[in-house]
């Protein structure tokens, strides 16, 4: 229950609690781009979701589940159309890229690309690979 009510607090205050904030944020964005490409977070998306934030904090099991926590967040916004739409988190990551150099090395397309093995209508693989493209591109361009 502690660490619960502990989660909580991180997330709500996590602008001023959390230890390189914008760095989390901007990770969180670029993995609802992800996943943002059908109308629903699919089970294998959240396990990998999970599987791919436990990999980049390794040590941090608290950081990893506020990484998917924020993605579940801006995924909500989007789908619930709450201040948040899908072209607006575009431009976000490409400025946030384009502004902070050392993002672009936040782009793991690798670990994107296991995105592409979980079931979805071919609409939705193309979709998500064009995504993927995109912070590709993003990537070379602002390294």
């Amino acid at each position: 229950m502690v660490k619960f009510l502990r989660r909580k607090a991180k997330k709500f205050f996590r602008e001023f609690l959390l230890y390189h904030n914008s760095s989390l944020e901007y990770r969180a964005k670029v993995f609802t781009l992800i996943v943002a490409a059908n109308e629903q977070i699919h089970p294998c998306e959240e396990e990998l979701l999970m599987k791919c934030a436990c990999e980049i904090y390794k040590n941090d099991e608290e950081r990893c589940e506020i990484l998917v926590d924020t993605v579940k967040e801006y995924f909500e916004k989007i789908i619930t159309n709450n201040g948040l739409d899908f072209e607006h988190l575009v431009f976000q990551v490409e400025n946030e890229t384009r502004d902070v150099k050392r993002f672009s090395k936040k782009i793991d397309i690798d670990m994107f690309m296991r995105f592409q093995e979980c079931e979805m209508t071919e609409d939705e693989k193309i979709y998500q690979l064009r995504v993927i493209e995109f912070l590709a591109d993003l990537k070379q361009r602002y390294a």
